[in-house]
């Protein structure tokens, strides 16, 4: 029973989550985030770090990037990239939910039905956004 126990909470910690972005609003500086795209990489992480904000406006990946900061910078969107903001009570349900515990972390996720998208892909602690390329052909 216990190993039974241990298995299922293994399972469910495991579970790939799913975010609507109908319920949980993000913001491109003033404006509600509405996703157009089938696929997204998801980067959160901190704009406190010395050039992560240019480097990830200059990044050109094969996939729309997502990128969610800690700390709610403003930030024009470059062509590959769409930086994001939100409200403490939903930056911290969107790290609960998730289970991101350091920064920067990546992830993909794919659309569900009309706002609503799974994850799909496990999340990956980046050391530097430098392995950022690698990791997306790993994932």
């Amino acid at each position: 029973m216990i190993a039974s126990a241990f298995a299922y909470f293994n399972f469910k910690f495991s579970e790939y989550k799913f975010i609507n972005f109908k319920e949980w609003s993000f913001y491109e500086k003033k404006a509600i985030f509405t996703p157009t795209q089938d696929k997204y990489i998801v980067i959160f992480y901190s704009s406190k770090t010395k050039g992560t904000m240019k480097k990830l406006a200059s990044i050109d990946l094969n996939l729309p990037i997502l990128a969610i900061d800690y700390y709610n910078q403003v930030r024009q969107n470059s062509e590959h990239t769409t930086f994001l903001r939100s409200g403490t009570n939903n930056s911290l349900r969107f790290i609960q939910r998730f289970n991101i515990y350091e920064s920067p972390s990546i992830f993909f996720i794919k659309k569900s039905k009309d706002t609503l998208y799974k994850q799909d892909s496990m999340i990956r602690k980046l050391d530097n956004l430098d392995e950022l390329s690698k990791h997306v052909n790993q994932l």
